[in-house]
Formats: structure tokens, sequence, C-alpha cells
């Protein structure tokens, strides 16, 4: 199980420390064109096989598609690959993270800072231990959860929602800033000198050619319908779709009945792509 850089187990850096900026000057091609690669190769090495399952989860799709369609030698070692959520347009997004997508970079910036985002902090452990676990309160905090990917209150894990409370995961302000393309250097010599061309390149998922199964919900506001059927489109190699009508964002990790209608699917999937 692999962690993206910048959360709160994965902070560890040769030469920087969180405190400085340049540790948090990361999007998703770092992630995808360094980490994901290194996670796999590491695996690999470890356990002697030549290929492996990646399951990923929203931004952990997003990382996916990249790589895979960038790094043919990657895409190689997947023999499946499981998207669940998957995210790679937000044209249809209708979490209130799409609004705050939308703030100019600047402003974002100066209003969250150029490091963590949504760091972890004292308040926060505070809140979750006594407020989130009062018998009334708690739904509340369920609700923070459910505004910004959808609601299916009912199927959510309490226990694991009190957990991602008191330990938020965190990554950089830049990832959140993130289109689904190369990193905008700013200015268009900048580009220019890093892609031979004025703006950055668009990532193509139609270049993924493992074969890739996608778990989607009919609530889910982070991952709409219309943007998942859009990506499903330009997926070359799909050789699974399933829709869960009443399932929002985080039913696919923390839903009470993800291990019979998701878990279990994967398991078949992976025997017959051994």
């Amino acid at each position: 199980m692999g962690n993206s850089r910048g959360n709160t187990w994965s902070r560890k850096h040769k030469t920087l420390s969180v405190s400085q900026d340049e540790f948090w000057a990361f999007s998703f091609d770092e992630m995808a064109n360094y980490d994901l690669p290194a996670s796999v190769n590491f695996i690999l090495n470890k356990t002697g096989q030549e290929q492996l399952y990646y399951v990923g989860h929203s931004q952990g799709t997003t990382i996916g598609f990249i790589a895979f369609s960038r790094i043919p030698e990657l895409a190689k070692k997947i023999k499946i690959f499981f998207a669940l959520a998957p995210v790679a347009s937000t044209e249809f997004m209708t979490s209130p993270l799409l609004k705050l997508a939308r703030v100019p970079e600047l402003f974002l910036k100066d209003l969250f800072g150029t490091k963590e985002f949504l760091p972890q902090n004292a308040f926060l452990k505070w809140l979750s231990t006594h407020i989130c676990t009062h018998v009334i309160l708690k739904e509340l905090c369920g609700n923070i959860f459910f505004v910004l990917c959808g609601f299916n209150e009912r199927n959510l894990n309490m226990v694991c929602m009190f957990t991602i409370t008191l330990s938020p995961v965190q990554t950089s302000v830049v990832v959140k800033l993130h289109k689904f393309q190369a990193f905008d250097w700013g200015s268009s010599a900048k580009n220019y000198f890093h892609y031979n061309q004025s703006s950055p390149p668009v990532y193509n998922v139609r270049d993924v050619l493992v074969p890739t199964a996608v778990w989607s919900g009919g609530r889910d506001w982070l991952a709409d319908d219309k943007d998942v059927a859009l990506l499903q489109m330009q997926i070359s190699n799909l050789v699974y779709h399933k829709r869960i009508p009443e399932w929002e964002h985080l039913d696919f990790i923390w839903g009470l009945d993800a291990p019979w209608r998701l878990y279990n699917e994967i398991i078949k999937l992976m025997r017959k792509y051994q």
C-alpha cells in the first residue's frame, strides 16, 4: 500500500525538510513520473515478480493514468489497473472543491500557503477526539465529508471517518491546483524550455494500454458520472465497468458494503488476469 509524497507517512527527504517551500514544490508529474515507478519497481524487486496489480482510488487513479500513459516500460509491469472513483476530468464535478480549484492560483496560495494542503494540527486532533465522538455531534463531522464527496451516510464506517479526521492526509497545494496536464511552469518561455511548446501538454488517457477495470458511484460528487463517462470513452483497454448508484466517493474505501460489492469482484478479476 503506497503513500503519496507529502502525506502523514511520507515526509522524509534527503536534503529538504517539511518546513521548506521546496519540499512541497511537486505536482502529479513527480508523483507519476518518479513515485509510482519507484514503488512498483521496489515491490517487484522485493518479491521477484515481473508484474503486479495496481489498485488506485481517486488521486491514485489520476497518477496511474498519467504514469501508464507516459511510461510504457512501467505499463508493461501492470497486470490490470483497478480504477476506483477515477478522476481525470472535473468538468462536471459538483463538489465544493471544484469552486476552490477555480479560485485564482495566487490567491489560493496566499490563502493556504505554499506547503501543506489541510495540514494536521493539534486543533484538528482535539476536534476529532472531543467533538466528533460525541453522540449528537458525530453526524455533523460526517456531514463535512459528505458535503465534499457526496451523500450516503448510512454506509460510512464511522470508525474510519474519525480516524481520517484525526489524521488528515496532507499533500502539496500545487497538487490541488493541478489540472489533468503536465505542470505549468508559469510562463510560455519556461513551458517551452521544458516541453518545447508554450503550454503544458495534456495527458492522453488513450495511450494507456493496460487492462483497466473501472468502478464509479452514482452519488459521487468528485468523480461525477458524466466525467467518468468521458473518461471511459478514452480508455483503450477497458475490460470492466460497474456503476453503483447509491455510492459516493468514500464508499469505495470505507463503505460498509464495500467488501462484497467491490473487493470480491477485484479478487475475481485478479484471478482472471494472473
